[in-house]
């Protein structure tokens, strides 16, 4: 089978009220694609229902492989707690417990696989420091290193390079392509449409319901990003007058 992601009449939202609208449409195995959109359009939301963390309120969702573990999902950088007091080298660790068991000793194999691991993502020499002392661009690598560790074949990215400095966003954006070259699915929400038209060929534009699906620059079309503004706006133009009505 040819796909990683099928959508089927896709309805998602919280407390009944819908965020994405009836998306339909499959994405391929080895896919690199973009999702793209205003403020509210339902990007990260779409993300949480791949990644199995929210219920379609209607419709269907397929994850080729999610019942073996072979997905990965990072959450914007802001919903990551670096409060918990480990150690850089235990936090990246935590990415093969699904491999090893959450209660395994780690063996000389997965020690050197986190280091070299460690080392690809430019930590090399904070193996031993508390997450908590790490900046946002470092943390931002340990989480990649983690991701990198799960090995798995489709990956889902949330704003993975908001807030960090160019440098490590190269970096990180480099092990994307190398993710991509070996065959994996790798869909992320970006809201630098630059870095879009330069590093994906393929985009999804969103504004609670699909706007536009396919490459990149037909997906980024003037007329395309102006229906995007127009119908989040339309959408929080409705919302407000229902709660007046209220």
């Amino acid at each position: 089978m040819n796909t990683a992601i099928a959508f089927e009449n896709l309805t998602l939202g919280y407390d009944r009220h819908p965020a994405v609208h009836h998306l339909n449409g499959e994405i391929a195995r080895g896919a690199l694609l973009a999702v793209v959109g205003p403020n509210g359009a339902g990007k990260s939301t779409l993300l949480k229902s791949i990644a199995g963390i929210l219920r379609p309120l209607d419709g269907a969702i397929r994850v080729a492989g999610a019942e073996s573990g072979s997905l990965a999902y990072l959450p914007q950088i802001i919903e990551s707690d670096r409060s918990f007091p480990i150690s850089v080298h235990e936090f990246i660790a935590m990415g093969a417990w699904r491999q090893i068991g959450m209660f395994a000793g780690l063996s000389r194999a997965v020690r050197s696989r986190i280091d070299e691991t460690v080392a690809a993502v430019g930590l090399a020499g904070f193996a031993s420091r508390p997450i908590g002392t790490l900046s946002g661009g470092q943390m931002q690598r340990a989480l990649f290193a983690r991701l990198m560790l799960q090995d798995a074949s489709t990956i889902l990215l949330d704003e993975p390079f908001a807030s960090i400095d160019q440098k490590t966003t190269q970096d990180l954006l480099d092990i994307v392509r190398h993710w991509h070259a070996e065959g994996r699915t790798v869909l992320a929400v970006l809201h630098d449409l630059a870095l879009v038209r330069a590093a994906f060929p393929r985009t999804l534009l969103l504004a609670r319901e699909l706007i536009a699906w396919g490459p990149t620059e037909q997906a980024l079309s003037p007329a395309n990003l102006m229906a995007a503004r127009n119908m989040v706006a339309a959408f929080d133009s409705d919302a407000h007058a229902c709660e007046r009505a209220a």
